[in-house]
């Protein structure tokens, strides 16, 4: 049996007057996607940023390889996980390279000269997204899928062991999100834990396990194989989406 990477426990969060999370508990195994799905405000982004740290909420915990998030320090957070949010802001002088290289302060001292591993670790990840040979160019040059995918490779620059991703399709063509999700599969094959809140439904189902929210709570979260996965995903889409297989894989396409 995997080691549970990530498990919050009834997470409550009120935003004004709405509730954007309620009595949210959920375990997430090492080594697994895992997708976060449902309508607009669900709660998805909410319950990404407080993994992440990012929101603070109510009432609940978040254990992160077992260790309480709110005891872990800015720098043993930033080892552990990465976030890459939706709209992430970056310097527009900064260079390609420079924007990666951020992703590697976890790992440095105050004002350390970067490492020869720090350098290879960059150059891994922006092979890895098709962003090398921008390495020279300002971020301000680049449209908005390539900077997606500079940002992602910050992301990558820092090896954490969990990655969660908002919405990381936005902006990327087919080609490029075809490329992120074989770069999903591949990260989480070497054993690191991806947690995704994507729109995108064909490439949610291709992770181990989906997540789908509704109104700040969780409905189900089971095997995206599972036929309940299925109904539940229906369901929560007043049945606007219908699950099939196609060529192998599963699908989620509009009722019309």
């Amino acid at each position: 049996m995997k080691s549970i990477a990530i498990r919050a426990d009834k997470l409550c969060l009120q935003l004004g007057k709405h509730a954007a999370l309620t009595d949210v508990s959920l375990a997430i195994a090492e080594g697994s996607w895992t997708s976060i799905v449902g309508p607009n405000g669900a709660g998805k982004s909410t319950l990404l940023q407080v993994l992440a740290g990012l929101r603070r909420p109510d009432s609940g915990s978040v254990h992160i390889h077992g260790v309480l998030l709110t005891e872990m320090s800015a720098r043993q957070r930033a080892r552990q996980l990465v976030w890459m949010g939706q709209n992430e802001a970056a310097t527009e002088s900064f260079t390609v390279g420079a924007i990666a290289m951020l992703g590697r302060m976890p790992h440095q001292g105050w004002l350390a000269v970067a490492t020869d591993a720090d350098h290879s670790a960059v150059e891994q990840a922006l092979r890895t997204t098709g962003a090398w040979e921008w390495r020279f160019r300002p971020l301000a040059s680049l449209s908005g899928g390539e900077r997606q995918r500079v940002l992602l490779s910050r992301a990558l620059a820092t090896q954490s062991d969990v990655l969660l991703f908002d919405e990381p399709l936005t902006s990327l063509d087919p080609p490029h999100q075809a490329d992120w999700l074989r770069t999903v599969r591949e990260l989480v094959a070497s054993g690191k834990t991806v947690v995704s809140v994507l729109h995108e439904m064909v490439f949610a189902l291709q992770a181990n396990t989906l997540v789908v929210m509704a109104g700040g709570e969780i409905l189900h979260q089971g095997s995206c194989s599972d036929e309940a996965t299925h109904r539940k995903l229906e369901v929560v889409f007043d049945h606007r989406i219908a699950v099939h297989t196609i060529a192998g894989s599963w699908v989620a396409l509009p009722v019309l």
